[in-house]
């Protein structure tokens, strides 16, 4: 199909990344000398800021100032939580039809794609020609169709690094140890815990908990008691939205917060998880007539998202992830989000494919069952797999 003269508006949506902003950038940049599009659009916190018309024009902006812009983390445009219904959606079209915007970049989860696929609709529906490209982000590494997902690979690192750390804390002054980790629905970044340890060495995590296993808490005691005679000290990698074997997530039944406007908890935002079940493993494992064991419990919360210290290979495919979605609306693509394909060879690389938004939108991806190795432990298929995309790792002296 040809380019159709018109805008092009960017927004950004959800948890903010180490690298959202590499996916920006590569919009911006791949976009700049477009003849067919005058103005590029960045949309303050999302649809809320496209429904505003609180904007800023991109276009012409410095390559010096980009770059650094990319370099950065968190959203640079500011994000949203808001929840886009059709009423909503319908606003967002107008706006978009008022500012004569006919390349909308949303650059966010599964929820965002969502958007893009309703507001297409709608554009379709009027005669509206107007061409909406999804660009992924979400630390969860939970989107379909996608090897996995940029802002996945910087927050694995930090939590692989914040382990090593804390497994060396836990082996100097022994005791139970409880991290909870981010991961509503998908284990992803919960597993990435056991990247740098060394099971020859005794090393933690020794307990891994995800959402796709759920376990009951006698469970959960069962296995540290055993861990704990094993060792004489347990690191536990503990998965904020896991799930008892009823299927209802822990950690909602334990946190009264206020809820979002998806109708989910804010479980980062609390330590609830790590507190209640660390006060349960006091009682339960306190010796007869002795003393509870010494049980702490840290939640990694939004530290995870935006530590500035990422991942090269995210911050590059993030980038790309822009470029590919900002050049398939160039070559007059009708709209699209763009999934990261592992390349089947020796060394690692990846592609970046056009999908079509109803195969992402509002559809959760979970860890595959060969990247556990039991209910509590990842497998080393999903070590290997990880390895490759976090960058280069310390490692350690031993005495």
């Amino acid at each position: 199909m040809s380019l159709i003269k018109g805008n092009a508006i960017i927004g950004q949506s959800g948890g903010p990344t180490a690298v959202i902003n590499q996916s920006l950038v590569g919009v911006v940049e791949t976009l700049q000398n477009v003849a067919e599009i005058p103005h590029i659009y960045g949309a303050r916190h999302g649809t809320r800021g496209i429904i505003e018309e609180n904007v800023v024009d991109l276009h012409g902006m410095p390559a010096d100032r980009l770059e650094a812009i990319a370099g950065t983390p968190s959203a640079a445009l500011g994000s949203t939580r808001d929840k886009p219904d059709a009423a909503y959606c319908e606003k967002i079209f107008a706006t978009l039809q008022k500012l004569d915007v006919r390349y909308f970049f949303y650059i966010g989860g599964n929820d965002s794609s969502d958007t893009c696929r309703i507001v297409n609709e709608l554009s379709n529906e009027s005669g509206y020609e107007l061409r909406c490209f999804h660009v992924p982000k979400t630390v969860d590494c939970d989107l379909m169709k996608s090897d996995h997902t940029p802002g996945f690979a910087s927050a694995a690192r930090y939590v692989a690094m914040a382990f090593a750390g804390d497994n060396l804390d836990n082996a100097s002054i022994p005791g139970i140890k409880i991290n909870v980790v981010m991961g509503r629905h998908a284990g992803f970044l919960t597993a990435a815990a056991a990247l740098l340890r060394d099971k020859g060495r005794g090393d933690g995590p020794h307990l891994v908990y995800v959402p796709e296993r759920p376990v009951s808490i006698d469970r959960i005691v069962a296995d540290v008691d055993a861990c704990y005679s094993k060792h004489g000290r347990c690191q536990i990698a503990l998965s904020e939205g896991l799930k008892d074997e009823s299927g209802q997530t822990i950690a909602e039944a334990l946190i009264k917060g206020e809820k979002d406007a998806h109708g989910n908890v804010q479980l980062s935002g609390s330590g609830a998880l790590g507190d209640n079940i660390a006060e349960m493993l006091k009682e339960k494992l306190k010796p007869q007539g002795g003393k509870s064991p010494r049980v702490r419990a840290d939640t990694l919360g939004y530290a995870q998202r935006c530590f500035p210290d990422p991942s090269p290979v995210d911050q590059s495919e993030a980038r790309q992830a822009g470029r590919a979605a900002a050049t398939i609306a160039k070559a007059g693509d009708v709209d699209g989000s763009i999934a990261i394909v592992r390349k089947t060879s020796e060394e690692y690389a990846a592609d970046f494919v056009r999908v079509e938004l109803s195969d992402i939108a509002a559809k959760t991806r979970h860890m595959p069952d060969e990247f556990m190795d039991s209910d509590n432990d990842v497998s080393d298929t999903f070590v290997e797999w990880l390895r490759p995309l976090v960058g280069p790792m310390p490692s350690f002296g031993r005495l």
